[in-house]
């Protein structure tokens, strides 16, 4: 099992995000060994949100070898042919690090301020797909659907992955987001805060099932765990505060639910969780510090990973 590291695009604690702070922790991301650098995205949240194309965009000339993914974007509601237009620009500039993770995403905000009709989202989730695939490729490919055409369409510059970066689907883990996965992705995202390991390994086995009637080799397919939501500490009531004050607030979620399913505590107990995912399966970790960002990320690679397993 590898691990990724998401960008701090949430302000948490109201304090601002600058360059240097998303350089820096780029930076020591790579230094330690984490294998990608993540960014999700909104439009709209509860908290002040970093845009996260431009977030990775900004890190490219500081860093050489990490890859970068999103996880995920939002091509509906960016719109299918900007979302391949910024996505083929990180991908020349990163000489081919990105790896794209897409979703309708599940913020109802979000389509309100756009103008998109929430209820199209899965439908209109397909189409993007298959209208950035067409859009990167070199072949000249052409898709026209219901929502959404290729046709008279060139966009160039081609990105530098051919016939375009590798595109994962987010699914929470339901038979039709599986089977969606199955049909359309390259590779499938879960989310840690919607999950757990035996939530995780039962979907894995399910969608395992759906890549075989789809005809792809399961054996070969990747998937990764993102908004792994973490803070190490060896105070009990620090840990208490981060779930209270800081993550629970900020995504909706109840708080016994988050203690039992994010890795924040002790390193022990943050090692423990994360064996669990590795005796499940899991190839991929996206962890997401929430404050003291690269202390953080120095506290697991240091505390953490060693104990995994």
């Amino acid at each position: 099992m590898d691990y990724g590291a998401h960008l701090p695009l949430i302000d948490f604690t109201g304090k601002g995000t600058s360059l240097k702070q998303i350089i820096d922790y780029s930076e020591t991301a790579e230094r330690l060994g984490f294998g990608t650098l993540c960014a999700n995205d909104h439009l709209l949240f509860s908290r002040p949100w970093m845009d996260g194309p431009t977030a990775l965009a900004s890190v490219i000339a500081s860093t050489s070898s990490i890859g970068f993914a999103t996880t995920v974007s939002l091509p509906i509601v960016r719109g299918p042919v900007a979302m391949a237009k910024t996505l083929s620009a990180i991908d020349i500039l990163s000489e081919g690090r990105l790896t794209v993770g897409v979703g309708p995403g599940s913020s109802q905000r979000d389509y309100s301020a756009v103008g998109i009709p929430f209820e199209e989202r899965w439908k209109r989730l397909d189409e993007a797909v298959e209208t950035m695939r067409a859009l990167w490729s070199k072949e000249g490919t052409q898709f026209k659907g219901a929502y959404y055409s290729t046709e008279g369409v060139e966009m160039e510059p081609h990105p530098r992955q051919q016939p375009g970066p590798p595109i994962w689907l987010g699914s929470w883990g339901s038979p039709a987001g599986l089977r969606r996965v199955a049909r359309l992705g390259d590779g499938w995202l879960a989310s840690a805060y919607n999950t757990t390991p035996e939530m995780f390994q039962e979907a894995r086995a399910r969608l395992d099932a759906y890549l075989g009637d789809a005809g792809k080799d399961a054996g070969q397919f990747p998937d990764a765990i993102a908004t792994m939501f973490c803070y190490v500490t060896e105070d009990p009531c620090e840990a208490d505060r981060v779930i209270r004050d800081i993550i629970a607030p900020a995504i909706n979620r109840p708080e016994e639910e988050l203690r039992e399913r994010l890795p924040v505590g002790s390193a022990e107990e943050c090692a423990e969780k994360l064996s669990a995912y590795q005796a499940a399966g899991a190839q991929r970790l996206y962890l997401w510090p929430v404050e003291d960002e690269v202390r953080q990320l120095e506290l697991f690679q240091e505390r953490v990973i060693p104990q995994v397993g």
